[in-house]
């Protein structure tokens, strides 16, 4: 679709909508009293409801003026800017999504249709009778946001105060009480307070990225582990904030944005916006608002904020760039690192891709000069790369049902009489992947999907990682009825926890595991802990590999360093190699060395060996040169086909169907491997079968597969998905 013009309607005139309801064409209405113009956001009838639309341009169905059905109103909101539209549809026509749900994205903050509200606030007012070192602090605050108002919860925040402290000095004039609209501008974050004292490294590449802050450009950030990346884009965000932009910092994990914020706070006098699922209604709907009206400088958060209605948007920076949850796996299927090149070279921004092991295709990008690239070759300070072992386990005495390997428990005994750390890495969720019956050898499958029920032990309760179904531990098999015959068989984390604690009763052990944690805020709580010291074994899941920071940790130990490297997926390598560098770098980053020891059975592979040489350039080139030979991304282009229906047989005729009509893909010289079952054939009671299409890098492919699928029916009960550029093959 293009993008139509700027236009203004007069009351009365047909004009174009584009609602965020699930259809694939715009609406037709009548502009209200007092006009409208594109990109206004407008609340319009749709039957008996009133639903969220955008104003697109002029009306296209045709239909009689009188026959259209007015806008209801024009929302007290700011209009959507062209550099947004014109995102949503280049997202969308990359992709193959309709563009209504691209507009649900961009529109995710409840509350749009209501005016802004109002709250109490406080500005200061005569000096104290009587000065108290609370109501100091609270003065102080004041003075540091430049006697802007601020509401009771940002005054005990920042102050470190009660609220009757607050109200007391209101109650005796100290403080004037009013009301200011309930979303109120973000503190102004200020780019001259002085940061970190930065390394030469760092200092070299921090002065490239502010002369580069003018205009559309890329730039690869790739620094060891520890090497002060952060504090290099923490400066290009100043500059950006200088020039009176808008910044957007994403990260891959929720459990990293405290700590974040607390380092942006400490650099430029206060927080910045939030954008992620643990933030309040009240707040996503703040924040949407301040963005589109400039009343916030920096946005921290997860891959949706990208959508977010920027009114300047000079940088962004995607954080661990090279992290598999960046792209989103269902709904609308967009990589969220693409996607932020994409929307900045919309907006003249400038992108960071920061990483101590870059994705593939980034490093092929900055191999042939279409991304810029910076290197930071050094850990900051005084703290060293930790030394890289590998353990061969076919000569190591471990006993059956134990996975730690005398030499990793020796290396764990000296950290922990040293009064150090040991970080033991497994990514397995839960305390066994399979449950199986020594009497008929049936294991335990979820009865909606085509995978085996995960056992966790700490919930008492047997679970499935695809569609989250749970069923209580079994007894009794339930296949042949024998009981006391069902055992556990492979080891997750909470396994594992059970031989630390057996090898260590006195050891205080600490678990970080997605699934162990209700909320945001206990898993933060938990990060704190471990960093303060207050465990000394941790055992963790692939979350300890995203970006924390533990001083006193100076021993890895990965307990089955094989794990990714099995089946046939096509970034199986560089996953492996990207996870456990990065869960290796978490030792030895303050003043004590570090040492990683890998459990392999396969010692002489090539990525274990790349990953002991610390030749990356040599991983990245190998892989690359495979890659290229095979026509594979990022020198091919990939699309896949995900079809969904309750019966296997109504899913594969479609599928078939496909498989025989196609000629649009012929046409741009396009493979087509399929149909055949996903690897995990039935999720939630739905048959899944999928189809593959390869092609050359420059082939037209969306335009293609659009011709394609839009040539076969589709039942009523099967569903298809396009997922272009897909990371994972289930």
């Amino acid at each position: 679709m293009e993008l139509p013009p700027v236009q203004s309607f007069s009351p009365g005139q047909p004009l174009a909508v584009l609602t965020t309801q699930p259809l694939d064409r715009l609406l037709d209405y009548r502009a209200p009293e007092g006009g409208a113009q594109t990109g206004d956001f407008v609340e319009v009838p749709l039957g008996p409801r009133k639903v969220l639309g955008c104003v697109w341009g002029p009306a296209e169905g045709g239909l009689p003026v009188a026959r259209l059905r007015p806008v209801t109103r024009v929302l007290d909101v700011e209009p959507m800017r062209d550099e947004l539209r014109a995102f949503l549809v280049r997202a969308a026509d990359y992709t193959l999504t309709p563009l209504s749900l691209m507009l649900f994205l961009a529109t995710r903050a409840p509350g749009l249709f209501t005016g802004p509200m109002t709250i109490r606030v406080f500005r200061p007012g005569e000096a104290p009778a009587r000065m108290t070192d609370a109501r100091r602090r609270v003065l102080e605050v004041f003075e540091a946001y430049g006697g802007a108002a601020l509401t009771v919860g940002e005054i005990t925040r920042a102050a470190g105060v009660t609220g009757s402290v607050v109200h007391t000095m209101a109650a005796q004039g100290a403080l004037i009480e009013g009301e200011a609209p309930k979303d109120q501008p973000y503190p102004r974050l200020d780019p001259a307070r002085p940061g970190k004292t930065l390394s030469d490294d760092q200092a070299a590449a921090a002065a490239v990225l502010r002369g580069r802050a003018d205009a559309f450009n890329v730039t690869l950030l790739k620094g060891v582990t520890g090497s002060g990346k952060t504090e290099v884009y923490l400066e290009a965000v100043a500059e950006c904030l200088r020039k009176g932009r808008q910044a957007l910092v994403l990260l891959p994990e929720i459990g990293l944005t405290e700590g974040f914020l607390e380092r942006v706070e400490a650099r430029f006098g206060a927080r910045p916006g939030e954008w992620h699922s643990g933030v309040t209604i009240t707040e996503r709907r703040r924040l949407w608002r301040m963005a589109s009206e400039g009343g916030v400088g920096l946005v921290v958060g997860a891959r949706s904020a990208l959508f977010l209605p920027y009114r300047d948007l000079g940088l962004i920076v995607v954080d661990e760039e090279h992290d598999s949850s960046y792209k989103q796996e269902d709904g609308v299927l967009y990589n969220a690192r693409d996607m932020a090149v994409l929307r900045a070279s919309l907006a003249q921004a400038q992108v960071v891709l920061a990483s101590a092991t870059p994705s593939l295709e980034t490093w092929v990008n900055a191999e042939s000069g279409k991304y810029h690239r910076l290197d930071l070759h050094a850990r900051f300070g005084v703290a060293e790369l930790p030394e890289m072992r590998a353990i061969d386990m076919r000569s190591e005495d471990l006993p059956h049902g134990r996975w730690i390997g005398p030499t990793l428990a020796a290396a764990v005994d000296a950290r922990i009489a040293a009064g150090e750390q040991s970080l033991l890495f497994l990514n397995r969720r839960g305390y066994a992947p399979v449950t199986i019956c020594r009497a008929c050898g049936h294991q335990v499958s979820c009865p909606d999907c085509d995978a085996r029920m995960v056992e966790h032990r700490f919930l008492n309760r047997l679970m499935c990682h695809q569609c989250g179904a749970t069923a209580p531990i079994p007894t009794t098999c339930p296949s042949c009825g024998v009981e006391g015959k069902m055992h556990a068989v492979g080891p997750g984390v909470e396994r594992l926890e059970e031989e630390v604690r057996a090898r260590w009763p006195d050891a205080r052990v600490a678990v970080l595991s997605s699934d162990l944690f209700g909320s945001a805020r206990a898993l933060k709580a938990q990060i704190a802990a471990i960093a303060a010291g207050a465990a000394d074994i941790v055992i963790g899941t692939q979350l300890v590999a995203k970006g924390h920071n533990f001083p006193l940790l100076t021993l890895v130990g990965v307990i089955d360093a094989d794990l990714g490297l099995h089946g046939g997926d096509l970034r199986a390598a560089e996953r492996t190699f990207q996870l456990i560098r990065q869960v290796a770098g978490r030792a030895g980053r303050a003043e004590r060395p570090g040492l990683a020891l890998m459990q392999t059975h396969q010692p002489d592979h090539p990525v274990i060996k790349a990953i002991l040489s610390g030749d990356d350039e040599g991983f990245w080139k190998a892989e690359a040169d495979e890659r290229r030979a095979l026509g594979m991304p990022p020198f091919g282009r990939l699309a896949g086909i995900i079809l969904s229906a309750p019966t296997l047989e109504h899913v594969f005729e479609v599928g078939n169907a496909l498989a025989r009509q196609t000629e649009p893909l012929q046409r741009i010289g396009a493979q087509v491997f399929g149909p055949a079952p996903a690897p995990i054939a039935r999720v939630r009671g739905r048959h899944r079968v999928r189809l593959l299409v390869k092609v050359a890098r420059n082939a037209p492919l969306q335009t293609a597969i659009r011709a394609w699928v839009g040539g076969v029916h589709l039942p009523a009960d099967t569903r298809l998905a396009v997922d272009i550029d897909p990371q994972s093959f289930w």
